[in-house]
């Protein structure tokens, strides 16, 4: 995740460090020379600490990652959604769809300065949506050159991307390997806008959702959200 430490902070630190220097000329008085109220607070300071215990791990879910194409697989692992930006009901259709026996994922998307972490399936059918992202057909394969579509629920897995940039990173893991993009283009089309699920004959990542995020009923408008493949430098 993204962070910003604020002067506040920058000048709480250093107003720290420097009363730690300080301290570090400044000797203690030995135990015999201290009055039995002085022990008797240090005593109750000490006793009254409260311990931290370390925040456990978030529980992951492991899967595997099948192409039904190349026959291909890979063990992988999510961990659960961050659910608290999301709608009631997709929480409700996400638990239900959970127990439901469905096919392997094909991949897994992850945008991580916005905590999301997602499976991707084959399909765009509103069964597929509650329980993940899902490819949409049609489009690129997901280790093939061209345009590959992703789309997930705006008020679900995909409500983060409210909060993209351009520039930010965006993995995707299939049963071959990892490929990484950046975002190179964010921005808000007609519902009936086709145009940019259009084939094209570099490596492309195509993130489609509804917008805008929080209207209430059907939607009219897509973000679109377009990532190019990072080339790694060799130095």
């Amino acid at each position: 995740m993204k962070l910003r430490a604020t002067t506040g902070e920058i000048m709480r630190t250093g107003m720290m460090a420097v009363f730690c220097g300080i301290a570090l000329f400044v000797l203690p008085l030995p135990a015999a020379a201290q009055t039995g109220e002085q022990a008797q607070a240090g005593s109750t300071s000490a006793a009254s600490a409260p311990t931290q215990a370390a925040a456990p791990a978030p529980a992951r879910t492991y899967f595997w990652i099948k192409d039904p194409w190349t026959k291909q697989k890979v063990m992988s692992s999510y961990p659960a959604p961050d659910q608290s930006l999301w709608d009631a009901k997709q929480i409700q259709d996400y638990e239900a769809a959970r127990k439901e026996k469905y096919f392997a994922p094909l991949g897994l998307l992850i945008i991580r300065d916005l905590n999301i972490e997602v499976p991707i399936y084959n399909g765009t059918e509103e069964h597929i949506l509650d329980r993940g992202a899902g490819r949409i057909k049609g489009m690129a394969k997901m280790n093939e050159d061209g345009n590959l579509g992703i789309s997930a629920h705006r008020d679900s897995f995909f409500r983060g991307l409210k909060d993209i940039e351009m520039g930010d990173e965006v993995m995707v893991q299939s049963a071959n390997g990892v490929v990484k993009y950046a975002v190179s283009n964010i921005r808000i089309v007609p519902k009936a806008d086709v145009s940019v699920l259009a084939p094209v004959e570099t490596k492309t990542l195509t993130l489609v959702t509804c917008y805008p995020f929080y209207h209430q009923g059907a939607a009219p408008e897509r973000m679109i959200v377009t990532a190019l493949p990072v080339v790694e430098s060799l130095e």
